[in-house]
């Protein structure tokens, strides 16, 4: 890329923008946060005067139109993911992309295509992989603290959130299938990022609680090339005192605990009981998106590129086919 800096439009300006990613686009190095799109006008023009955003739009098309615009980044919900990015990297600007990526492997496999015939970049947002909790498991196990890995446990438990005003995460049209298609596509893509590529993946997803008209427990299995074994358990309607979030990863010589919203790990050995505490930046996404600008300025590798994703989706349905 020619430009010396990466210059924002945002497409989607909701809760997600607010704190976890938007302000991060004026506050990375080399990038500036131009313009936000929301088809809401009046909600577009509030998150853009809040946020010191010179342009606002109630126009996906007329964000796309502005020649200062060389990126852009698509935090609409899932059902919209697909068009967007398409209509973006048409438009000649590069692409950041919240998960999931898209609803389906036969979305995906088009967004693929897509890519791969287009001049432009597109990276897909698993922000966890930068976070420091991560990055210290990812060092911990390249250098074999706990050996060799055999399996992996996760237990991710929580109960039905009767006051959450997403709606539209129950909407499988919209999301895709729930809360599991919400959360999960991050824990899933830092097992790819951890153990690699894998060989099969089974699963079963079931509606236990009929609060809703989606499935709320999905249990799946992964089998890594590696042989490392996955195991993975998600509830969404479980009883409180049930309330589980954890994943052990356990190694001939020792395990790795962590909790993926607690910001802390354990590593346990014969000679090693030592627990490490992390603190997230203020906005979450910004070490990725500065990775991500600095992929687009060709100063670095895809961070996340959309095979990454595609392999989540993939994952995501194995669990979910009902195929064991």
């Amino acid at each position: 890329m020619k430009d010396k800096n990466i210059k924002w439009g945002i497409i989607g300006c909701g809760d997600v923008a607010e704190v976890k990613s938007g302000p991060a686009f004026q506050k990375c190095n080399n990038s500036e946060l131009l313009a936000v799109m929301r088809r809401n006008g009046d909600l577009a023009q509030d998150f853009a005067k809040r946020h010191h955003v010179p342009l606002w739009y109630d126009d996906v098309d007329k964000l796309l139109e502005n020649p200062d615009i060389n990126a852009v980044y698509i935090a609409t919900p899932p059902s919209t993911h697909l068009e967007y990015a398409l209509k973006t990297l048409k438009a000649g600007k590069d692409v950041y992309l919240e998960k999931p990526m898209v609803l389906s492997m036969d979305e995906a496999k088009d967004l693929e295509n897509a890519t791969n015939n287009s001049k432009q970049k597109l990276v897909v947002a698993h922000y966890r992989r930068f976070l420091p909790m991560y990055l210290k498991v990812k060092n911990l196990l390249d250098t074999h603290a706990i050996g060799e890995v055999k399996y992996v446990d996760l237990r991710f438990l929580q109960p039905y959130d009767f006051n959450d005003k997403a709606t539209w995460r129950l909407d499988k049209e919209v999301s895709g299938g729930g809360y599991f298609h919400d959360i999960a596509p991050h824990q899933i893509d830092l097992m790819y990022h951890f153990f690699g590529d894998y060989i099969s993946a089974k699963g079963i997803a079931v509606n236990q609680s009929g609060i809703n008209t989606v499935d709320d427990t999905v249990n799946g299995i992964i089998n890594f090339k590696n042989n490392v074994q996955f195991r993975g358990m998600w509830s969404f309607a479980i009883p409180k005192y049930l309330e589980e979030d954890r994943c052990i990863i356990y190694g001939e010589d020792g395990t790795i605990e962590l909790s993926f919203y607690e910001e802390q790990l354990k590593i346990k050995t014969k000679d090693i009981h030592k627990e490490f505490n992390f603190k997230n930046p203020v906005n979450i996404q910004q070490p990725m998106i500065q990775e991500t600008v600095n992929y687009f300025l060709g100063k670095r590798s895809n961070p996340c590129p959309v095979q990454d994703g595609a392999l989540v989706i993939n994952l995501m349905e194995a669990f979910t086919k009902n195929n064991i």
